[in-house]
């Protein structure tokens, strides 16, 4: 079944495969990392890892982002050797074991690094997720048009290390539009197909609370912009400033706020905790009019 915002367009990722967006997707993460805020440890073994990955498959994520470098505010980069020490050993077993088992699912790669995203393209992933938007390391803008995946243009200010120092912006809507309309023109006429672009606004990355609120209220703005919507809320600390809220507390408004967003057009959402989005996605479509996930 399609969704209220329907006319939202098909995202092209590595190999000319369309994700259709006219009905809302999971994107399960794997954190590969000592450090993640939400499970920091727990999937460092590759083994481990993959085991991760093929349960988040079996709760209904249709993609899987793994990632080697905690994002979180205040983290500290990672060498490029550490990441992908961490990274491609997960991608690569990943790669084999849904080969088998689950050809339809997406590999994704977080990562700001050009080299780490180039080495887990070519081990299987189809996705790069970039939280710099080709910033931090221009040589990312190469790999992406010799490889032509599909590609999460995240907006963010400064770095995790400094991100949430004070960040202040006139009018958050505008700024991150604008933001958005001058990293893809860099990316087209870097050689990036348009239609392989899909936008975040970086919830939690570089905002105060008020930030995220208003970009969360007004989301539905961006799709002017003429690209699908990812967002990732799942447990963000924000919910503490609204709520008061600690990380084991944060499940229910995480939902509530999955099906709001998801009536504003929000069609990727990337989460911990894939079996609960799968089940209020699926609850909301069959309120919604019918027909499932």
């Amino acid at each position: 079944m399609d969704l209220p915002v329907n006319s939202v367009p098909a995202w092209r990722i590595k190999g000319e495969r369309f994700l259709n967006m006219n009905h809302p997707l999971i994107m399960g993460v794997i954190n590969c990392t000592p450090d993640s805020f939400y499970d920091g440890g727990r999937h460092r073994h590759p083994d481990e890892a993959v085991r991760r990955g093929l349960e988040l498959v079996s709760e209904g994520a249709l993609i899987l982002d793994v990632g080697g470098e905690s994002t979180r505010p205040g983290a500290l980069p990672v060498t490029r050797e550490e990441e992908l020490e961490r990274v491609l050993p997960v991608m690569q077993r990943l790669s084999a074991a849904l080969e088998q088992s689950h050809p339809e699912v997406v590999l994704s790669v977080d990562t700001t690094k050009a080299e780490v995203a180039a080495m887990a393209l070519a081990a299987g992933a189809a996705v790069v997720n970039d939280i710099s938007a080709c910033r931090f390391d221009p040589g990312l803008l190469d790999v992406l048009r010799q490889y032509q995946p599909g590609y999460v243009l995240m907006h963010a200010l400064g770095t995790p290390a400094t991100m949430q120092s004070n960040p202040y912006y006139e009018n958050v809507l505008d700024e991150v539009r604008r933001f958005f309309e001058q990293r893809m023109n860099v990316l087209v006429q870097s050689g990036l197909s348009e239609d392989a672009i899909i936008l975040d606004p970086g919830i939690g990355f570089g905002k105060l609370l008020e930030h995220n609120l208003r970009l969360l209220r007004n989301i539905d703005d961006l799709l002017q912009l003429g690209r699908p919507l990812l967002v990732g809320i799942s447990n963000k600390s924000f919910w503490k400033g609204l709520l008061g809220l600690e990380l084991e507390e944060r499940g229910s408004v995480t939902q509530v706020a999955t099906a709001l967003l998801t009536v504003k057009g929000v069609r990727v959402h990337r989460v911990h905790d894939v079996l609960e989005t799968q089940r209020t996605l699926r609850v909301f479509q069959e309120l919604s009019g019918g027909g499932s996930c």
